[in-house]
């Protein structure tokens, strides 16, 4: 990935674009950098703009669209030249308990460059590309795409200690020192996984579901 200087040519860095801020995505952008690659990100929230910034990575920013413009054709429209010039895209956008939007088209893949990937990390969704397929590897135009649902295991030892460490902190949020549940539902966290209290669905998702509303 480095810019190499050597006696028989100069080679380099590899260019990467990174689509999802969050813990994956932040964690791809770091890594890349620190593997001396040329590294952008996007983001549609703007603090995570700013945490793209931080890890050391440019921020692709997009202007809003027009008045009547199909926003999601805009932004396409505005990523695909980056895309072009990228060696390696990782996708990383995921919503929890929904399908994964659609970031990168068929048309967007046609516009790279032979002998760049795409690796989709929220193919267990559906995938943020197109010609996603789950668990397969994927060719076309000369742009292999990669649908990985299960790296975690490949680092089974890190993955279950930190899934560990992350329960341990969830327990410790929802029940208190004295053994009680605290459901306090204007805690961010407790809300989002509260589905029903006091015998009522409060669940936006699973009212939406069940057709509750």
């Amino acid at each position: 990935m480095p810019l190499m200087i050597t006696a028989a040519g100069t080679i380099p860095p590899a260019r990467l674009v990174v689509l999802g801020a969050g813990v994956a995505g932040l964690q791809a952008i770091a890594t890349a950098r620190r593997l001396g690659a040329v590294v952008e990100g996007y983001d549609i929230r703007e603090e995570a703009l700013e945490q793209i910034r931080s890890v050391g990575a440019k921020s692709i920013e997009i202007p809003p669209a027009e008045d009547g413009a199909d926003s999601t054709a805009h932004d396409q429209a505005t990523l695909t030249p980056h895309l072009a010039e990228a060696d390696i895209v990782i996708t990383a956008a995921q919503i929890p308990g929904r399908k994964s939007p659609i970031l990168v088209t068929k048309e967007m893949v046609e516009a790279m460059k032979p002998g760049a990937m795409v690796i989709d990390l929220a193919a267990i969704r559906g995938g943020n590309c197109e010609l996603t397929r789950a668990d397969e590897e994927v060719v076309h135009n000369g742009v292999t795409v990669l649908g990985p649902t299960d790296l975690a295991s490949g680092s089974a030892f890190s993955a279950s200690r930190m899934f560990a460490n992350n329960v341990v902190k969830l327990i410790e949020l929802v029940v208190t020192e004295d053994g009680t549940i605290n459901l306090d539902t204007d805690d961010e966290i407790i809300a989002a996984m509260l589905v029903a209290t006091g015998g009522e669905v409060v669940h936006p998702q699973v009212i939406e579901a069940g057709g509750m509303q």
